[in-house]
């Protein structure tokens, strides 16, 4: 009987979002699923609560974000499943994907998140590496002797 239950895995929450709406957002390298419904105001990332899986302040600001804009602070409940990048990316491939569902729940709030580019892929990422040189732009120090 224990071996069954070892099995289970407890931070994993099961979340009935049947009546959600759902899109993509994306940052560097980041992608993120996310299922927005109308609810109390939770957030979820690969099953846990957003606090707990992000530890910088600036990212969890950075996430409620477009709930705050829409002066809804606690209207919409999440759904998140976030796969590749770092921590910054995440959350902002998270805000870009809130902000596209939040445009499907409602037209209306399109202008308000488009003036503060939530909506708009941020296409920023890393510059490559250039052979002969050090990194993307750094050459090398000249010696004359």
């Amino acid at each position: 009987m224990e071996s069954q239950q070892s099995n289970i895995k407890p931070n994993k929450v099961k979340l009935d979002f049947k009546e959600s709406k759902y899109a993509t957002g994306r940052r560097k390298t980041s992608i993120a699923k996310v299922w927005l419904k109308k609810g109390s105001g939770k957030i979820y990332v690969n099953g846990k609560l957003f606090t707990d899986y992000f530890s910088n302040d600036n990212h969890k600001m950075q996430i409620t974000r477009p709930f705050e804009l829409i002066n809804q602070p606690t209207e919409f409940d999440v759904r998140c499943n976030v796969k590749g990048g770092g921590p910054t990316g995440q959350a902002g491939a998270m805000v870009h994907g809130i902000s596209k569902a939040l445009v499907l729940f409602d037209q209306n709030l399109k202008s308000t998140l488009k003036i503060e580019k939530l909506t708009t892929r941020d296409s920023r990422a890393v510059e490559r590496k250039k052979p002969g040189r050090k990194k993307a732009r750094r050459s090398f120090q000249f010696s004359k002797r």
